[in-house]
């Protein structure tokens, strides 16, 4: 296991257990409480950690069980439902033993290891930074719920890094071809480091804090309501649809909702 890939599992594990610590001693009235995902509750978003991360596990772990899941998850066989009425306090532990076999399940494969998922198939090493991102993007419901902030962390980079690759998905999901045109993004992490993609010079670009760009890749606030500078059409294009997790692509925020300032 290179030592990238090693430091990215103990950023994964870092990221549930700072979810956990907020969510663990929460009231049932808490758990209950919808949160800007339509018709998810605090509940829900964890319920879909718990279950998804079990599957991500799979997925690592055995190809040929994976793909009798999906299969089975295509003509419409979805064990949410079955889970929603589990009491809270068994719940919390089956969100902690599924993210630790997803832990366990990462350690034992190499980090260019091909793993299938709903989306493309993809490296081990990407595979961990989804699961990352989806852990970050659905804390970021519950926390916006709860009416908390988060402190910024280096495993943002992670986030903005698959932000940047999935550029041309993107547009994929919605229909579109993805432009050739590169955009320079040169984001400020919580620490004062620098982190670029993309040719400078690019006429299109976005600049800005970290935090601000993991939020739009992941569709948990507007493009307006960040502090991002966005220059040049193409830019702008790609922040208004980008989309960093598999599946269908998402209504995202309102203008206005969660308005920074």
């Amino acid at each position: 296991m290179g030592d990238d890939y090693r430091a990215l599992i103990v950023d994964l594990e870092a990221e549930h257990v700072e979810l956990d610590v907020v969510v663990a001693s929460l009231s049932e009235t808490d758990w209950s409480t919808l949160t800007p995902a339509e018709g998810w509750t605090v509940r829900d978003s964890i319920l879909h950690l718990a279950l998804t991360d079990q599957v991500a596990a799979l997925a690592a772990s055995d190809a040929v069980a994976f793909q009798t899941y999906r299969e089975q998850r295509r003509i419409g066989n979805d064990p949410f439902e079955s889970y929603r009425d589990l009491p809270t306090d068994q719940l919390l532990e089956l969100w902690r033993a599924n993210r630790a076999r997803l832990l366990d399940a990462l350690r034992s494969v190499d980090a260019h290891a091909r793993i299938t998922w709903f989306g493309p198939p993809m490296s081990a090493m990407s595979h961990a930074t989804a699961r990352l991102m989806e852990t970050w993007a659905h804390g970021q419901d519950i926390l916006d719920t709860l009416g908390l902030e988060r402190k910024p962390t280096h495993r943002l980079r992670h986030i903005a890094h698959l932000g940047v690759r999935t550029r041309a998905y993107s547009y994929q999901q919605h229909g579109m071809t993805p432009p050739t045109t590169e955009v320079h993004v040169v984001l400020a992490g919580p620490d004062g480091a620098v982190w670029t993609w993309g040719t400078p010079g690019s006429p299109d670009r976005v600049t800005g804090p970290a935090s601000d760009f993991g939020l739009i890749v992941v569709q948990r606030r507007h493009l307006d309501n960040t502090s991002l500078e966005v220059n040049g059409p193409h830019a702008r294009e790609w922040l208004l649809i980008a989309q960093a997790f598999a599946g269908k692509a998402g209504a995202g925020r309102r203008p206005g909702q969660f308005r920074r300032g």
